[in-house]
C-alpha cells in the first residue's frame, strides 16, 4: 500500500468513528485553524514573500483576512447551518415530520492553487471542517515555500488523521486522484480541471471546480472614467495580475481609449510609483516558466504603458496593450499576469456580443452610471458572477456564492455555500403507523374516486406558516370576543 493510500485510509477510518459528527468537535478544529493563522502569521507572510514577492501587509489583506472572517462566520453560524431544515408539506403528510438534514460527505480532497496559496487552499478547508468531513490537503507545489510551511505547521493545530497535508508535484497529485474520495475540491486551470473531473468520474465522485478564464471588463463612455480606471488598475495588477478574477481585458469605445490609457497610467504611478520594480506592494511572477509564457503573450500587440521586464527577477511591469483584436495572441488564453489589453467596440451591443461569443467567464465587470445598462448586461450575458463599478470585492462577501459556470467552473463556496457544497442534503420523512384509511387510495384496486382523492391530497400544498398565522388570529379574535362579552355583561 502506497503512502498516499495509507493517508487516505487513515482519514477515512478516523471519519468513520464518528468523531467529526459533534458540532463541538468541528468548532474546536475551526478555532484551532484560527489560532494557526494568528500565531503563524509571520511564517505565512515570509513564505508568500518568497513565493510571490508579496508584502507582509498584502499577504494579510489578500490571504488571511478573508479567511479569518470565514472561520468566524462558520463558528457563529454552524449550529444554524447544521440544523434540520423544514420543508413545505402537502395534505398527505400534514401530520408527519418532514425535513432536510445536512450530513457529512466523508473524505474530501482539496487541491490548492499557487496564486493565493493560503486563501484558496484553506478556505475550502473551513467548509470541510464545518460540514463534518475529513480533508486531505494538497497545496500547490509551485508555491513551494507556502506548501512547506503548511506541511510542517498545520498538523500542529489540526487533527493529524482527519486533516493531513500531502505535498508533491504532478505525479503525487495523479496518484491521489486514482484513489476514491467523497468529494474533490480543485482550484486551478480549466485544462487541469478537466483531468480532475475525468479522474473523479471513475469513482462517481462529485467535484467542485474553481477555474478561471478571460473575465471581460466593459467601460461605458458615460461613466466616471477616472474612478473606473483606478479600480480596474487595482483589480488587474494586485498580485502581479495572478488572480483568477482579475479583469482580463477591457472593452470600450474607441473615443475613450486614449483617456482610459492615460487614467490607468496615472493610477499605476499612484499605486506603484514610476518604478514598480522597487515597490514592496508589487509582486513577481511565480516562476520563469510562467514569466516566459506571459512575455510571449505580448507579441504582436502595441504597448501603451509599461512593458519593462527582468527575467532574473521574474518581473514584468504593469502593462497596458492598446489596439488589440480578437485575433491577438494575448486574447487566445487567460493572461494570468500584469498585461491589460484594450479592445475597442462600437458600444454595449458589440461588447455583449463579444462576451457571448466566448467561453463563460468567472466574472463580467461593467462600469457605468446607467443602471438599465448594467441590468441589460446581467440579463444578456452569463458568468460566474457580475460585478458593477468595482473589481474583485465580491470575493469578500460571504453571502454570495463564489464559483464559475461552464468553462470557468462548477459548484460554489464561501460562507454557508461552502457548508452546503460539502454536505449531503438528506431527505427525511418520518411517518406513523396510523391513519391507514388515508392510504387506501394508493392501494389496488385503483378507481377514479381514489385517483380524485390522491390528486387532491398530493397536489394541494399546505402553507403551514399561513395556517399558524390564521390560527393565531382566530385565537386572538376569540380572546377579544370573550373579553368584550365579559365587559358588556358587567355593564
Amino acid at each position: 500500500m502506497s503512502q498516499h493510500q495509507l493517508v487516505v485510509q487513515r482519514a477515512r477510518r478516523s471519519f468513520q468513528t464518528g468523531k467529526t459528527k459533534p458540532l463541538e468537535f468541528r468548532i474546536h478544529q475551526l478555532k484551532n485553524l484560527l489560532r494557526f493563522i494568528s500565531e503563524r502569521r509571520r511564517d505565512i507572510a515570509d513564505a508568500v514573500k518568497r513565493d510571490l514577492g508579496k508584502s507582509e501587509h498584502g499577504t494579510e489583506l489578500f490571504e488571511t483576512l478573508v479567511l479569518e472572517g470565514e472561520i468566524n462566520l462558520a463558528i457563529e453560524k454552524l449550529a444554524e447551518w447544521a440544523a434540520p431544515r423544514p420543508v413545505e408539506k402537502n395534505l398527505l403528510i400534514l401530520t408527519d415530520e418532514v425535513y432536510v438534514q445536512p450530513e457529512p460527505l466523508g473524505v474530501v480532497l482539496i487541491i490548492g492553487a499557487w496564486n493565493y496559496p493560503w486563501a484558496v487552499t484553506l478556505q475550502p478547508l473551513v467548509g470541510v471542517i464545518a460540514a463534518g468531513n475529513a480533508g486531505i490537503i494538497k497545496p500547490s507545489e509551485v508555491s513551494s515555500h507556502s506548501a512547506k510551511v503548511m506541511e510542517e505547521l498545520l498538523p500542529l493545530y489540526l487533527d493529524k488523521d482527519l486533516y493531513p497535508v500531502v505535498t508533491g508535484g504532478v505525479s503525487e497529485t495523479q496518484e491521489l486522484l486514482k484513489l476514491r474520495f467523497d468529494h474533490i475540491f480543485y482550484t486551478g486551470s480549466s485544462a487541469v480541471g478537466k483531468l480532475v473531473m475525468e479522474a473523479a468520474a471513475r469513482h462517481l465522485t462529485p467535484v467542485t471546480l474553481e477555474l478561471g478564464g478571460k473575465s471581460p471588463c466593459y467601460i461605458d463612455k458615460n461613466c466616471d472614467i477616472t474612478v473606473a480606471c483606478r479600480r480596474i488598475t487595482w483589480g488587474k495588477f494586485v498580485n502581479c495580475g495572478q488572480t483568477c478574477i482579475a479583469p482580463d481585458y477591457i472593452l470600450c469605445e474607441s473615443s475613450i481609449q486614449s483617456q482610459v490609457v492615460d487614467e490607468i497610467k496615472k493610477s499605476i504611478k499612484e499605486f506603484y510609483t514610476d518604478n514598480p520594480k522597487n515597490v514592496e506592494d508589487y509582486g513577481r511572477i511565480i516562476n520563469q516558466r510562467h514569466y516566459k509564457r506571459v512575455i510571449a503573450l505580448m507579441e504582436g500587440s502595441t504597448v501603451a504603458v509599461g512593458g519593462d521586464s527582468d527575467e532574473s527577477q521574474c518581473y514584468i511591469a504593469p502593462t497596458v496593450l492598446k489596439d488589440v483584436t480578437s485575433e491577438s495572441k494575448v486574447m487566445k488564453e487567460e493572461i494570468f499576469g500584469p498585461l491589460l489589453p484594450i479592445i475597442t467596440v462600437s458600444g454595449v451591443d458589440e461588447a455583449i456580443q463579444f462576451i457571448n461569443e466566448r467561453e463563460k467567464p468567472l466574472v463580467v465587470y461593467v462600469f457605468s452610471h446607467d443602471n438599465k445598462l448594467i441590468k441589460r448586461v446581467i440579463a444578456e450575458t452569463s458568468s460566474g458572477a457580475l460585478l458593477a463599478n468595482d473589481c474583485l470585492v465580491h470575493f469578500t462577501v460571504s453571502a454570495l456564492p463564489f464559483g464559475g459556470v461552464g468553462n470557468s467552473g462548477m459548484g460554489s463556496y464561501h460562507g454557508q455555500h461552502s457548508f452546503d457544497q460539502l454536505s449531503h442534503m438528506r431527505s427525511c420523512l418520518i411517518k406513523q403507523l396510523k391513519l391507514e384509511g388515508v392510504n387506501s387510495m394508493r392501494y389496488p384496486p385503483h378507481t377514479a374516486r381514489k385517483l380524485g382523492w390522491a390528486r387532491f391530497l398530493l397536489l394541494k400544498q399546505v402553507n403551514l406558516r399561513r395556517l399558524r398565522r390564521m390560527a393565531l388570529l382566530a385565537m386572538f379574535a376569540g380572546l377579544a370576543a370573550f373579553v368584550a362579552q365579559r365587559f358588556l355583561r358587567r355593564r
